[in-house]
């Protein structure tokens, strides 16, 4: 049956040629029985390369094997064959030779690829696993079963349990033990559901991709591929309510909004729209789902995500290290196979024949409230730009992480590493260095606005809240505890595009103009240049305030005619919009 795609282009067809061109230039880096796939990169992951090459393995796997399922069976390329005996060979070969996969007891990473393993065999069961013998399934299920133990590490990594486990129940292989892994997982995961659709990724405040490519993919495939209609009732109505939400961090262009971490996963984003997709529980229409997953792909592709040698680099377009985390390897790229999901859906399913339909930020501006988040969502039709404010998203540790502190991400721009400077950033300069903000606070969140507060220094508060309307963005930062003229900087966009226009204009307790400065590096660019203001404190409390703009219009008017801004009060700022609509800001109190 024809199909149609007028915005990217990409029909069934291709998604399953670009399936087997990614799967065939990984095959010249496999070992001699294929169990471990050894890929060039810059530097092995903090697993080290034995753990590396398991990965290779066990993410291309999941590739073929929806690349084999959703052919019903069909393989021209032979795909099947070889991850049969790469299973063979990584799970009977003595430790250290050339095919030998790493065990878990030895190797957390292990456990990892162990749900990508299962997940494969249980998609291809009828054409994989039954037709083994007895030897190789002894020694797999030998492998596997140490992932249904506790997971040694406390955030999306218990469902991969869940994931083996739901395998070894549909091969009825140890299917108490099963039941039981399963049961603990889903009941561990309950504790980080702050409701409408959003859970955070363990028991902090980490709100990312995650939520879509982990948190809702594994509970809510599993529950489909087991026919657990009790499950798919409970955990499918979160779906729908996520995708809400995350279907509108996707820019006009198809891109993802680069917030977080594991970015270089890349259309792994479109795994959680083409799940809901699959089992029914989604937002969107067939057409706009398609739309939304292969301008995903599209974007990537036509972006240098696959060097010349075919394969995915670790990065976001082209490679990029600075956004690689110390336990992503070579491999790691290939968890970007969930975005192949949508194959499971036979041709003649809607979701391949309807007509392509515009996505969220194609229609109208929005400005979008992400319930337990303290995340808003901004969105201009003009330029198909998204931009996130992050009033409560973290993930602490011992240093800033670019992913998760700056107040502001766009589908257009990247964060800076913070050397020689951070972009979307509010700091104090003491001892000469900006402060760092390594935890968001909410304080409150609303259809246009969110507010947050941090603890950028002992004795000192920062309480920080955004207005948008349109492209216009209000910043408005109230330090307290601040010694008298302390000197404080306001940054903007780090821009590498050309095509998009970044602005910044100080409204109050700024001083001077605005200056540039060298961003640094971005994944969108070798350089970039931000915006900045500056001001110093006066007083016990202290309220900065300026009017930012990120646009891919041509000739934009200049920001400070987008909002006439009149400071009432420390805590109470009015606004009238350039449209004539008035709205008024109030910082809240920080208990």
């Amino acid at each position: 049956m024809p199909t149609t795609s007028p915005y990217p282009g990409r029909t069934r067809a291709h998604w399953e040629q670009t399936a087997d061109q990614l799967l065939l230039a990984v095959r010249p880096y496999a070992s001699p029985r294929h169990g471990l796939i050894d890929l060039p990169g810059p530097r092995p992951s903090a697993s080290g390369p034995r753990s590396d090459g398991l990965e290779g393995y066990a993410r291309t796997w999941l590739l073929a094997a929806l690349r084999v399922a959703g052919a019903r069976g069909e393989d021209p390329h032979g795909h099947l064959g070889r991850y049969a005996e790469g299973l063979a060979a990584g799970t009977s070969d003595p430790a250290g030779s050339p095919d030998a996969w790493p065990q878990m007891a030895d190797t957390h990473q292990a456990v990892v690829e162990s749900a990508s393993v299962a997940l494969g065999l249980r998609l291809t069961r009828p054409w994989l696993w039954d037709s083994l013998d007895d030897s190789t399934r002894q020694r797999a299920v030998h492998w596997l079963l140490p992932a249904l133990g506790p997971s040694p590490v406390n955030n999306n990594w218990w469902l991969f349990g869940l994931t083996v486990a739901g395998f070894l129940q549909d091969a009825g292989i140890e299917t108490d033990r099963a039941r039981r892994t399963i049961d603990r997982a889903l009941e561990r995961i309950e504790d980080w559901y702050l409701g409408e659709g959003w859970y955070s990724d363990g028991p902090n405040r980490s709100f990312d991709h995650y939520n879509a490519w982990a948190m809702h993919f594994y509970p809510v495939l599993h529950a489909h591929l087991a026919g657990d209609r009790d499950l798919l009732d409970r955990y499918g109505p979160r779906l729908h309510r996520q995708l809400d939400d995350y279907t509108r961090m996707f820019g006009a262009d198809g891109a993802p909004m680069p917030y977080g971490r594991s970015l270089t996963y890349r259309f792994a984003a479109a795994g959680a729209p083409w799940l809901g997709a699959l089992t029914g529980h989604t937002p969107l229409t067939p057409g706009a789902t398609r739309r939304l997953a292969s301008g995903t792909l599209r974007y990537f592709l036509d972006r240098g995500a696959t060097g010349e040698d075919g394969l995915l680099t670790l990065g976001w377009h082209h490679p990029y290290e600075p956004m690689i985390q110390s336990y992503s390897g070579p491999g790691s790229p290939y968890w970007a196979s969930k975005g192949f999901l949508g194959l499971l859906m036979p041709p003649d399913h809607p979701v391949w024949t309807a007509d392509e339909e515009p996505l969220p930020a194609e229609t109208k501006d929005a400005a979008t409230a992400l319930g337990p988040t303290g995340m808003l969502l901004q969105s201009t039709a003009a330029d198909g730009l998204v931009r996130l404010h992050n009033h409560g998203s973290n993930h602490v540790g011992d240093d800033e992480d670019p992913g998760y502190a700056r107040f502001a991400y766009s589908t257009r721009t990247g964060p800076t590493g913070g050397d020689p400077e951070r972009d979307n950033h509010f700091a104090l300069i003491l001892d000469g260095a900006p402060t760092r903000r390594l935890t968001a606070e909410p304080l409150g969140l609303g259809p246009d606005r969110a507010a947050s507060a941090h603890t950028p220094h002992p004795g000192i508060r920062v309480v920080s809240a955004t207005l948008v309307h349109g492209r216009a963005e209000i910043r408005a930062h109230l330090v307290t505890g601040a010694p008298d003229g302390t000197p404080v900087r306001q940054t903007g966009w780090a821009r590498c595009d050309r095509t998009v226009t970044a602005q910044l204009h100080p409204v109050h307790g700024y001083a001077g103009g605005v200056r540039r400065l060298p961003g640094g590096s971005t994944m969108f660019g070798d350089a970039s240049e931000i915006l900045a203001v500056d001001g110093a404190t006066a007083g016990p409390a202290s309220l900065f305030v300026a009017l930012a703009s990120l646009t891919g219009e041509a000739d934009p008017d200049p920001v400070a005619t987008l909002a006439d801004i009149r400071v009432q009060s420390p805590h109470v700022i009015q606004v009238t919009w350039q449209d004539g609509t008035a709205a008024v800001l109030r910082l809240p109190e920080d208990s």
